[in-house]
């Protein structure tokens, strides 16, 4: 447990990388962590487009920034393929795509890479531009490579979050 909470309170975003490539192995290690996700139902949605050529993020930038990235990853979910909850009809394709980004995330982080989570995107130039089908739905864009930025401190967690006591219920709210 100990070697999780470290490495989850190593990570912090991203947003300014060198520009050197992300090597093969990584980049396989970083989409096995995303395929092996769980997914509601098994239904495994998610589809993972992967950029890495200059002509390629060149063309994101018209989307969103990347923040000089040398491996982006654009998360999908497939909207014909995700569960849908019975109950309520809530669609779980934004939860499942959410938790691969995590996975591969945190993997990136345990492979000695910084990453940045990005939501703010056009997701119709997205589409546009890499012929996103109409069934994916963009859910988010996963920047990764080796940060050009100082490391912040495992400890900024106690100054920058809520305590635990605040967020914790037990038995009923």
């Amino acid at each position: 447990m100990n070697t999780f909470i470290s490495l989850a309170k190593s990570r912090h975003s991203v947003r300014n990388y060198e520009g050197k490539t992300v090597e093969k192995e990584k980049v396989d290690a970083i989409l096995e962590s995303g395929r092996i996700a769980p997914t509601a139902a098994n239904q495994q949605p998610c589809k993972f487009l992967v950029l890495e050529t200059q002509d390629s993020l060149k063309k994101l930038e018209r989307a969103c920034n990347p923040h000089g990235a040398s491996l982006v990853i654009v998360v999908c979910a497939d909207k014909e393929i995700s569960w849908v909850r019975p109950f309520d009809g809530h669609n779980m394709l934004d939860i499942d795509a959410s938790i691969a980004t995590d996975h591969m995330m945190l993997c990136a982080q345990d492979l000695g890479l910084s990453s940045c989570w990005i939501t703010y995107f056009n997701p119709e130039e997205l589409r546009k531009q890499f012929n996103i089908p109409n069934n994916l739905i963009p859910v988010n864009i996963l920047a990764i490579g080796y940060s050009a930025e100082k490391t912040k401190s495992s400890e900024r967690f106690n100054q920058d979050r809520k305590s635990i006591e605040s967020l914790v219920q037990y038995s009923t709210f």
